[in-house]
């Protein structure tokens, strides 16, 4: 096992230990690797009885498939190959003793997911598809006697489920009475009523752990149960054809044939798959179902995924990373930014493997350590975005942290000063500051790089030193030959020549600073009462601005700038 250790690179202090990659074996002792998988098989089995039994979706459906792939990886890494099956049997053995429980009139079954390829040799062989909407929401059976509604269950394991009629019963969506005599059986989706929604937008809308919310009150109010609607997507003692069954659905009022179209070659799966993922909707969905319409006899379905369908998911919109390290990032003003290296994965196509957590503080009350799984997004479609811990690792990596009260806008203006208990955060800081300053200088083509490079030779172990710097000495810095040495005198030469405003940004004067009139010598000797004088500048701003002009590292910078000639510090 790899012990954590401060490293330097750049800006970072890094720590690396934990997994590979996400589709490779963990670099785990075997001890841990058990353990690891037995943990994940305890959080999968917590979510199984909750989706299961309780009707509650703790985990979003991409997720659970990622989690439960990243298991049957860890399984084969250990030698016993296996692929996630959900204990369902757990809901049946408790039906003798619990009142609440309810079963399907026809089992509920499940969906075998598949992709594009396998949507192609499956419909290869098949005739008389369809294609539906694959609605994100809570399933539900409806059982209607002469017209009337006497039974609503939901899915449960696919053949008992909780006894939901009492709250059927009161959902507007839901209606008490067919408008005919008629008895059926009805399956469908209870989902989160949403204006306007796109799929392929990026937006978090917990729809279906709203309708199990509500569903689990027990007194659910007027206006959330008027959120909730239904889409009926299947009708298991209905006419054998699917034109006659929607036909039916829509004699009875529901919406079905709107959202059911047949396939050909004119407009095939792929087809409705990319219109219903970018057209508005009034629900979630995270795919379409496509399905024969001739099918079996419900008496004979089982709650085990049929051969007559299949789901074919929408693209992943959040992805299930391995945490490979912790890298803790020092600014200019001292501000800690917890960066977590990912194993790589993929998301709308954009390669992932790395997310930041914001802040030291964010990082504190998560304790996200090598080896824990995180869900990440894609914000905007842009930027990668850290969204929850699905789960953490059993065994906690060791890490040394940088203390928040260490870093602050007057520390690490050089490197020769330093406690050797932080060194490599003060050098992230300091590089932080030489970038800013060569920003705010005008100094084109002085980047990170070049300041790394000044630094690793030892040219640079201060915010000023470059100022003395000759063509010898920085000849002397890898990968700085005569040509390059000589732009950079010849930008560091333009930089005394740039306005003393500009030479307090850029050594990091707070702001205020620019609104103050007069040179060094005035300014450092201004009070905290002359800087509140100044329009937007409050007691923690003049407070701060009087800090740093009384600081010693500042003021010998003062010195130095004078003995080189620049504006305003004489």
């Amino acid at each position: 096992m790899r012990l954590a250790q401060w490293m330097a690179m750049g800006v970072m202090l890094t720590v690396y230990a934990g997994p590979a990659a996400a589709s490779e074996c963990p670099d785990w002792s075997d001890a841990r690797l058990s353990q690891e998988i037995q943990a994940l098989e305890a959080r999968m089995a917590e979510w199984d009885r909750a989706y299961y039994q309780d009707g509650n979706s703790p985990i979003g459906d991409e997720l659970y498939d990622q989690a439960a792939a990243r298991l049957e990886t860890w399984r084969a890494c250990a030698g016993a190959p296996q692929r996630h099956t959900p204990e369902l049997r757990s809901t049946t053995s408790r039906s003798a003793g619990d009142s609440n429980l309810r079963r399907h009139p026809v089992v509920q079954t499940g969906l075998e997911k598949t992709d594009k390829a396998g949507i192609k040799r499956w419909s290869s062989r098949r005739d008389d598809l369809w294609i539906q909407p694959k609605v994100d929401g809570v399933a539900v059976t409806l059982r209607y006697v002469d017209g009337e509604l006497v039974e609503a269950v939901s899915r449960g394991d696919g053949e008992l489920g909780q006894n939901w009629t009492p709250w059927a019963l009161g959902l507007p969506a839901v209606p008490n009475m067919l408008p005919t005599s008629a008895s059926a059986v009805l399956q469908g989706e209870l989902y989160w009523r949403l204006s306007g929604h796109v799929q392929a937008a990026p937006r978090r809308h917990l729809a279906r752990n709203r309708v199990a919310g509500v569903m689990s009150k027990a007194a659910p109010s007027a206006a959330e149960l008027e959120r909730i609607g239904l889409f009926v997507w299947g009708w298991p003692d209905g006419p054998a054809t699917m034109p006659e069954r929607l036909a039916g659905l829509t004699a009875l009022g529901f919406d079905t044939a709107d959202y059911t179209h047949a396939l050909d070659d004119r407009r095939d799966a792929a087809h409705w798959r990319d219109y219903w993922y970018r057209s508005p909707l009034p629900f979630a969905s995270d795919g379409v179902v496509i399905k024969q319409g001739a099918r079996p006899d419900g008496t004979h379905w089982r709650s085990s995924p049929p051969g007559w369908t299949r789901a074919w998911k929408y693209p992943s919109q959040r992805a299930l990373a391995g945490v490979r390290g912790i890298e803790f990032r020092i600014g200019r003003t001292g501000r800690i930014t917890p960066l977590v290296y990912l194993d790589p994965v993929r998301i709308e196509g954009r390669r992932i493997s790395r997310v930041s957590l914001g802040s030291l503080e964010r990082w504190q009350q998560l304790d996200v350590r090598a080896g824990d799984q995180l869900a990440v997004t894609l914000g905007g479609l842009t930027i990668p975005t850290f969204e929850q811990v699905v789960w953490q690792a059993s065994e906690r990596e060791p890490l040394r942290v940088p203390a928040a009260s260490d870093y602050h806008l007057l520390s690490c203006f050089s490197l020769v000063s330093v406690s050797p208990e932080r060194p490599l955060g003060c050098e992230g800081q300091l590089l932080a500051r030489l970038d800013w300053l060569g920003n705010k200088l005008g100094m084109s083509g002085v980047g990170e790089g070049t300041w790394q490079a000044l630094i690793d030779a030892g040219a640079v172990q201060g915010l000023l030193d470059w100022l003395v710097l000759d063509q010898a000495a920085l000849e002397a810095v890898s990968g700085v030959g005569e040509i390059r040495a000589r732009q950079l005198r010849q930008r560091f030469a333009a930089a005394r020549q740039r306005p003393f405003h500009a030479w307090l940004e850029a050594l990091g004067a707070p702001p205020g600073s620019e609104q103050a009139r007069g040179d060094w010598e005035t300014l450092s000797g201004y009070t905290t009462s002359d800087w509140r004088a100044l329009p937007n500048v409050g007691p923690t701003r003049a407070a701060a601005l009087v800090a740093f002009f009384s600081a010693p590292e500042v003021q010998a910078f003062a010195r130095q700038l004078d003995a080189a000639g620049v504006d305003g510090f004489d």
